[in-house]
């Protein structure tokens, strides 16, 4: 389906999804817990449904994932960047079983060792191309960067083996930022789950906590929320003994991120309480750290924080806090991924507020920075295509533009 279902809104799908099953719009309203007439105007685009505690409900009577909804995973473009090898190739790399154990790794050749000052590089090369949100150069990069980890872990001396699982564990975590934003969940579970057993074995609590922010990610991916806030509430726990003794920029900011993931899967699961605890905790942390800072790549401080704070707002439903919130926030000093997730939760909660021409001009100047983020993440392609369908009178040329861009038209 990847690919196939783009120019189809979540109302669309669902209405889909909902024949598929044999079900009438009364029996799957009131699986959901909302009226017949709700459904109605979902299906037929009447009413923008981008909450993804509702989606997940949806998703869960429907006996579908939430991908299938929101039309993930997206097809990743070719690139100058990318080539001709993208996502396919980091499946590859993932799936391949000889890193399952050690016993099946066998015993050919090991080809040159691996510098770890090299590797280092490359993994921060491939974290600065996803922080500027190019998804082609991680994808394509990723599985050369894993392959010499994965080198580097078992050619390590003893004195170096900490520092090369250590990196082994950043380049699964990378592999999950850039799989999760294109909506491929399992691939992103796999690779979390293996990132999180290197940061273990590595003994760095800073390592740690980044992969345990990893695994809530991937959670996230799949809409278990409700798991993504206790892996949060206990990774939280194991961290908490190190802050006396770690009070560097790289913890405070992996240990204050953890909690802003934590409140974005609280709110989603539509916990106010945990979401109100872990802003209180991250903005604790980001008062420590005392700037913002990118320090083990979290882009963390007051501004991340306050993101959070309008992001966790409008997942709620507070669309109003959310919309006074936005042009109050300033992240020009934030790596272009967060600018322009910003922007689009900025465009998603004026849209909500009918102010379309406001959101369709902030989501341009995201297009502008960051065209591959833009393109294939789902609220900006589920955006596009409401204001296609609900646009009364001839359509403006940058709105058709744009469609055409993203593919949607």
């Amino acid at each position: 389906m990847r690919g196939m279902t783009e120019t189809m809104t979540i109302g669309e799908r669902i209405a889909f999804y909902r024949r598929r099953r044999g079900q009438s719009q009364l029996v799957l309203a009131g699986l959901v817990g909302r009226t017949e007439d709700w459904l109605s105007k979902v299906e037929n685009n009447r009413i923008e449904l981008d909450r993804l505690s509702v989606i997940r409900r949806v998703a869960e009577a429907l006996d579908v994932t939430i991908g299938d909804l929101v039309g993930e995973p997206t097809l990743l473009d070719w690139t100058a960047d990318s080539g001709v090898q993208t996502v396919p190739a980091l499946r590859a790399a993932l799936m391949d079983y000889r890193q399952i154990t050690p016993l099946l790794a066998g015993s050919g050749a090991a080809g040159e060792p691996v510098d770890l000052e090299t590797l280092n590089a490359d993994v921060s090369a491939v974290f600065e191309a996803y922080q500027a949100s190019r998804y082609g150069y991680v994808t394509g990069r990723a599985p050369l960067v894993l392959s010499d980890a994965l080198g580097a872990v078992r050619g390590a001396e003893q004195t170096e083996r900490s520092r090369a699982l250590s990196l082994l564990a950043l380049t699964y975590q990378v592999a999950v930022s850039v799989l999760t934003k294109l909506g491929e969940s399992d691939l992103a579970w796999i690779a979390s789950e293996r990132g999180l057993a290197a940061a273990q074995e590595s003994g760095n609590p800073v390592v740690l906590g980044s992969l345990f922010r990893s695994v809530a990610y991937a959670l996230h991916s799949t809409g278990r929320f409700a798991a993504g806030v206790e892996l949060v509430q206990t990774a939280a726990s194991v961290l908490e003994p190190h802050l006396s003794s770690r009070s560097d920029e790289s913890f405070l900011s992996v240990y204050g991120t953890l909690f802003l993931t934590g409140a974005v899967a609280a709110s989603r699961a539509e916990d106010r309480a945990s979401v109100t605890t872990f802003l209180r905790e991250a903005t604790e942390s980001a008062n420590r750290v005392g700037r913002d800072t990118n320090a083990m790549w979290t882009a963390f401080g007051p501004t991340n924080v306050a993101i959070h704070r309008m992001t966790t707002a409008l997942e709620l439903g507070d669309v109003q806090v959310a919309v006074d919130l936005a042009p109050n926030i300033d992240a020009s000093g934030l790596p272009a991924e967060r600018r322009v997730r910003h922007a689009i939760e900025t465009a998603r909660a004026y849209t909500a507020r009918n102010r379309r021409d406001d959101a369709l001009t902030v989501l341009l100047d995201a297009e502008r920075m960051a065209p591959e983020q833009v393109r294939h993440h789902a609220i900006s392609r589920q955006l596009v295509l409401s204001w296609l369908r609900n646009s009364r009178g001839p359509r403006s040329v940058a709105l058709e533009q744009l469609a055409g861009r993203l593919h949607l038209a």
